[in-house]
């Protein structure tokens, strides 16, 4: 009986490692794990060693490998051009000389040519994402509300159509926002709230994180929720509810728990504003037809749906798009396809390749 074809697509971000299992062409699991690359490359080779844990046979000397990247962007690195540099070398002696690099419409390159085509290797993950998007869906937005960003990519005839492509280029036509429902300081989202019946101004301290809202409304899943809350605390109720509260100098014991909620779904609100003002002028900016739908990916896939609703459009999952109906053998790791989509994206388009 002949070995399996096996191959792994990468997603190294600045605060997860992202993977996506390929075997004989399919999809066979998807994992996320913790990897703070700010604080040390070591987090990074942790990572790679849970991985090896979980899938000791893709790293097997037939296995090939695909990876996209983001971290180049912490300020670990002096320059983005020696992130993409060094995080380059470090997957290649872990991952073998099959490596591949995704540098968008360059297509895939070696990691010795890393030095090369730096720019169009950094933060591409998003264009991976969009073009496995754009092989199965003519017309769309793409939308991935992660921990920490959201990217709002429109396609067209199946091709990516965004006007920016370096992280500057996105941030100043709105097609890269810094909202995320993990990461995101609740102090960048407004700064003031509705609370108490009054309009009350907001503390611009660290106390507490979209994930607090998003905890207390319920919708963020726990498994998704890796990161450390900003005081280092139990992610209970309680303590949810006291950062909440400390964002308006308040204790959680000051106000029942049925007003820290109401609290998080305004600021929910909030955040939902923001997004669909930024989507409203990529969307203006597209030419996207108007019955093309948003297809949301993301652990903040959530709020897609809303966000589609005020742009008067339907929405659909990354997931559903790529992967086909769901069957009893992707059901362990189908919502991690949302959360991984940009290493599930890469996966698919070298295999495609």
């Amino acid at each position: 009986m002949a070995e399996a074809r096996l191959s792994v697509g990468w997603d190294v971000g600045g605060a997860h490692l992202k993977a996506c299992l390929v075997r004989d062409g399919s999809v066979a699991g998807i994992a996320q794990w913790p990897c703070p690359v700010w604080q040390g490359l070591q987090h990074l080779e942790a990572a790679l060693g849970a991985a090896r844990a979980r899938w000791p046979e893709a790293f097997g000397p037939g296995a090939r490998h695909a990876a996209t990247m983001t971290a180049e962007m912490t300020d670990l690195f002096p320059t983005r051009e020696d992130g993409v540099r060094r995080l380059s070398a470090q997957l290649a002696e872990a991952l073998g000389p099959t490596l591949r690099l995704y540098a968008g419409e360059t297509g895939f390159v070696a990691p010795h040519q890393a030095p090369v085509h730096w720019e169009a290797i950094a933060s591409a993950n998003w264009h991976a994402t969009a073009s496995a998007v754009g092989a199965r869906l003519a017309d769309a937005v793409l939308v991935d509300i992660g921990s920490t960003t959201t990217d709002l990519i429109p396609l067209r005839r199946g091709r990516v159509v965004a006007r920016g492509r370096s992280d500057a280029e996105r941030l100043a036509c709105s097609e890269l926002v810094y909202h995320g429902v993990v990461r995101t300081p609740l102090m960048a989202l407004a700064p003031q709230v509705a609370f108490g019946g009054a309009t009350v101004n907001v503390m611009n301290e660290h106390f507490a994180t979209t994930a607090d809202v998003y905890r207390l409304t319920g919708e963020l899943d726990p498994a998704h929720d890796q990161q450390p809350s900003a005081d280092g605390g139990a992610k209970d109720d309680a303590g949810t509810r006291q950062r909440v509260a400390r964002m308006v100098g308040r204790d959680a014991r000051e106000a029942d728990p049925s007003a820290w909620l109401a609290l998080a779904r305004h600021w929910r609100g909030r955040q939902l504003d923001e997004l669909s003002g930024q989507l409203a002028r990529v969307l203006a900016a597209s030419g996207v037809p108007e019955e093309a739908p948003l297809v949301a990916a993301g652990c903040g896939d959530f709020l897609v749906p809303a966000l589609a609703d005020r742009q008067g459009r339907a929405s659909r999952r990354f997931a559903d798009l790529v992967l086909g109906e769901a069957t009893a053998a992707d059901a362990p790791w189908r919502g991690w396809a949302q959360v991984c989509a940009p290493a599930v994206a890469v996966a698919l388009l070298a295999e495609a390749g």
